[in-house]
């Protein structure tokens, strides 16, 4: 490992090596979104070109193949973002029954457009997510990995307010 080249805590590699076992000897690579996903949670919600070349020797792979994986799901990001992370689904149902005035009353609440965090670093209102798998609940936002349905503008600022 480089001197630039970050640590991964031993929290974060006893939770890559219990991934690790779940796939057959030989697939560590199976492991790399669950590595990538502990390591963005330990750093600040995001992760760094050192952190995931750590991934990358840890696991016994190139370099570019975590980098394929970290650009390609949306729920992982590259450069740093608030603290709290709030998506709200844009597909057919829950555009149907709302979501685009969700979408603008998060904007105009908060101060920020879709992609951008708060200026306190509070809150990353991510771009928005073609489907949550919740439509029978439209509109519906994820904030933090935590599901909210049926949303409203009241029940919007409920959940936005009590965010520390």
């Amino acid at each position: 490992m480089t001197e630039t080249t970050p640590q991964l805590s031993e929290h974060t590699k006893a939770e890559i090596d219990r991934w690790i076992k779940k796939y057959p000897q030989g697939q560590q690579r199976s492991a790399v979104l669950a590595a990538l996903r502990e390591v963005q949670h330990e750093n600040q919600g995001f992760l760094t070109t050192g952190l995931m070349d750590a991934v990358a020797e840890y696991l016994d792979l190139a370099p570019i193949e975590v980098y394929e994986v970290a650009s390609f799901y949306s729920m992982l990001e590259t450069r740093p973002v608030g603290r709290h992370s709030i998506s709200v689904c844009n597909n057919v149902s829950c555009m149907l029954r709302g979501g685009d005035d969700i979408i603008r009353h998060i904007e105009n609440k908060l101060g920020i457009k879709v992609g951008e965090s708060t200026a306190d670093g509070r809150v990353f209102l991510k771009q928005e997510e073609e489907c949550l798998a919740a439509c029978c609940g439209a509109p519906m936002m994820m904030v933090d990995h935590k599901f909210y349905e049926n949303l409203t503008t009241e029940k919007v600022d409920e959940i936005i307010d009590e965010l520390d």
